[in-house]
Order: structure tokens, then sequence, then C-alpha cells
């Protein structure tokens, strides 16, 4: 009976043993067919490509953010480095730096430096796009809601608070959604759009916003070394290899159109050449307004094709133009001007795209601008319409109404009158004597028909 037991218990523990050793191979095949996440690869800079950024973020700031972008992508083993100081700019040329940020095979680090430095607007935005995303003491980021007047007209029905809207809707969204994929606070991403909210250095570390706090570029190269980013869906640990640095200046077209890619310098060169070639019009021959207008002018349009423009504000300014040249040859007591003022005024309000570009015409340019061209092409006609309806005031038919005085007897009904210094042969059909004063009224070629001025003798 006992060994009956014994034999019992002795197959029990076999089979407890055997169905452990079945769990066990059991786990180490799930734990062979589902790996869990290794350790992160070392992802080894030897060069760095550091570009500077400043001012508004515009056509020609975007070509010189691609071209780094694409001159650090163009090496493996390298890493973008910039120093980013920006009031903000245009969400068209924004969403195309976002795109190639995030899909750059090569760590992207954004420092917004030097202290006193600011990432707002659109460029809160393209900080938490970046792998790396860095501040220095007394900078400051955030106010990303999108501010504009000219908004275009939308569809029917639809009024300008709800193109707003929609911007803005479109814009938190993005900025939500990058802040997310980059693993940042999507929250304080959307509140800087919705509720222009902005945030210290220090806050935005706290807060999630930013990764690091550094003093200068000494600091961030030690503090960057050994952080871990994820690089096209994979994380690697960044090691500095005693890198090279490859400084980025911008080209002569990248500075050019970086000056006047604001919309509110191209709107003030686009009005400077309208009121230089109205002028010339009315006074050919004066040629600095002329030459003047005519650079402004091509200026303009260089920046209106890299712009978001409005095609029906835009016509609607070439209209107003057109009815100030008509003002100068039409007689129409004004009314054309007035019309013309009038389409500059909705044409400039319509100018620019906001729904596509983010930003628009700011009034302390728009209302200063508008009053002065007003002013100016008003003072023109005024003037061209002045000296078309004066008497003339030189040659030969300026003369007529002048008075002079007779010198000599020539013949009969014949005489010499000296008039603005010079003697001229003239005639009368009264009886002049030497010393009558006489007045011009009328022309015969190159003689003068005159009058004797009554009780008048010089």
């Amino acid at each position: 009976m006992r060994c009956h037991e014994t034999s019992k218990g002795l197959g029990l523990f076999v089979g407890l043993l055997l169905g452990l050793v079945a769990i066990l191979v059991g786990s180490v095949g799930i734990t062979l067919a589902n790996p869990g996440p290794g350790p992160s690869k070392t992802y080894k800079v030897t060069r760095i490509v550091r570009l500077t950024l400043q001012g508004s973020i515009n056509p020609g700031s975007r070509d010189l953010y691609l071209r780094a972008i694409e001159a650090a992508n163009s090496q493996p083993e390298s890493m973008l480095v910039v120093l980013l100081d920006t009031p903000g700019g245009l969400v068209s040329s924004l969403r195309d730096m976002v795109q190639a940020t995030m899909d750059s095979k090569v760590p992207v680090v954004i420092f917004v430096y030097p202290p006193g430095a600011q990432a707002a607007s659109a460029g809160a935005i393209l900080t938490i796009s970046a792998h790396i995303a860095a501040m220095a003491p007394g900078t400051n980021i955030g106010a990303a809601h999108p501010v504009a007047i000219g908004l275009p007209q939308g569809q029917k029905g639809e009024d300008n608070g709800t193109m707003a809207k929609k911007a803005e809707n479109d814009i938190a969204a993005m900025a939500r959604s990058i802040a997310q994929e980059m693993g940042r606070n999507a929250t304080w991403a959307e509140r800087a759009v919705r509720m222009s909210i902005s945030s210290t250095a220090k806050e935005a570390l706290r807060h999630g916003v930013i990764d690091l706090m550094a003093k200068d570029l000494e600091d961030l190269e030690e503090k960057v070394e050994g952080r871990r980013v994820r690089l096209r869906g994979e994380d690697v640990h960044i090691h500095l290899s005693n890198p090279v640095y490859i400084i980025m200046t911008p080209t002569l077209r990248e500075r050019v159109l970086s000056l006047i890619g604001d919309p509110n310098i191209a709107y003030v060169l686009m009005m400077i050449g309208i009121v230089g070639l109205y002028f010339e019009l009315a006074h050919p021959g004066a040629i600095f307004p002329g030459v003047i207008g005519g650079i402004s002018l091509l200026l303009a349009l260089y920046a209106l094709q890299a712009l978001p423009v409005s095609a029906v504000g835009l016509l609607l300014i070439v209209l107003g133009a057109i009815l100030f040249v008509l003002e100068l040859f039409i007689v129409s007591h004004g009314l054309l001007g007035t019309f013309g003022l009038l389409s500059l005024i909705l044409g400039s309000l319509m100018l620019f795209d906001v729904e596509g570009g983010g930003v628009g015409l700011s009034l302390s340019v728009l209302i200063p601008t508008i009053l002065t061209v007003g002013a100016g092409l008003f003072a023109i006609a005024f003037l061209a319409a002045r000296a078309t309806f004066s008497r003339p005031i030189s040659g030969a038919s300026g003369l007529i109404g002048e008075q002079g005085t007779v010198r000599s007897v020539t013949g009969r009904g014949k005489y010499l009158v000296f008039i603005h210094g010079e003697l001229w042969t003239s005639y009368s059909d009264e009886g002049l004597q030497p010393g009558d004063v006489v007045e011009v009224e009328g022309l015969d070629g190159l003689k003068l028909k005159v009058k004797k001025v009554k009780n008048k003798i010089a």
C-alpha cells in the first residue's frame, strides 16, 4: 500500500515538473516571438550644421531653413542646430519648415537664443517640432494665435469671424498634433494658439514644452550629449564625436526675400511704386519718382509671388491705380480719384489670403500708408489739374496779359516793346508813343498785338 502511494506521489511530482518545463518553454517562445524594447542605438555626430534664424518667418527664411535641412541630411552623422529669434510669420512658410524638420533623417535642435530672444507665434510651433527644443534663460515662447485683418472673402454665408475661427482651429490642430507626435505638452500648444499664452524658459521646461535650458552653445552641446531622441520612429542616443561645424549663411536671393517677404513691407513697396509711377505720368520728365516707383513695384511683385495673395485684392489695387491715372485725363471733379482710393482700401484689406498664410497687414502699417498714399495721389492730381487749366507762364503764349513799355516806333502801327527783359516786334490798332505802357492781347507768329493801358506812362 505504501509502495503504491509512493509511486503515485512520484508520478504527480513528475507531472508537475513536466508542466513547469512546458510553461517555461512557452514563455521563452513568447519572448522570442515578441522581443521587448532593446537598448537605443547610438547616433554619432561628427558634423554640426549651424543656422541663425532671426526676423519673421517668411519665404526667404523658409528657403534658408530648408537649405540648411538639406545640407544636414546630405551627409550621415550630422546634426542641425538652429539659433532662433522670431516674432512669428506666415503659416504657409511654417508648414514647409515643420514638415522638413519632422521628416529629417538627422536630429534637429532648435535653440531659442540669445537671452532676450523669442519664439513667438509661428516660431513657437516650429520649436516644438524639433527633435530637441532648447531655450536660453531670459527667452520666451508662445503667443501663437493667428493675428491679421485683411481676411479673404469666404463662401457665401461666411463672414470674417467664421474665417478667423477656421484659421484658429486649423493652427490649433496643427500645434496639438505636432506636440503629441514629438512627446511634448499638447495642451499648452493648443492654449498658445487659442489663448495666446506665453511662457518663460523656466516655465516652458516645467510644463514639458521644451527639453532643456542652456546658457550658451557650449552648454547646449554638453546637455545634448547622451540625450535620447526619436528619429523617424527609432530611438537613438546622441553622442558628439569631436564634430566639425558648418555655418549656413543666406544667399543674396534669400536676403532680399527675407527683407521684402514681410507682407507689410511688400505692401508699402507696392504703394510707393504706384505713387512714383503716378507722379511720373502726371509730370513727365521728372525721372527720379518714376525710377524709384518702378524699382519698388518690381520688388513688391517679386515678394507677392511668394506670399499667399488674394487675386481679388490685387485686382482692386490695380483698378484703384487705373482710376487715379484716368483722373489726370478726364475731368471728373475728384470722383474718379475718390473711387480709386476706395478701391485701394478694399484691395488692401483683401490682399493677403489669411486662411492660407496666417498673417496679414498690420493696422499700424495699413492706416498710415493709405492716408499718406491717398493724400499724395490727390495732391498730384490737383497739381496736374491746376497746371492744365492755368494760364501758360512760359514761352510766347505766356506773354498774353503781360505788360511792357513802348521803346520806339518802327512804322505805321509798328513798335518795339520791352517785356520781360526782351524787345518784341509789336503792332497795335492804336497810336502809341515811346514810354506808353501796353498790355499784350494776342500773338501773330512772333509778333505781339498790344493795346495801350489807360492812364499809365512809364
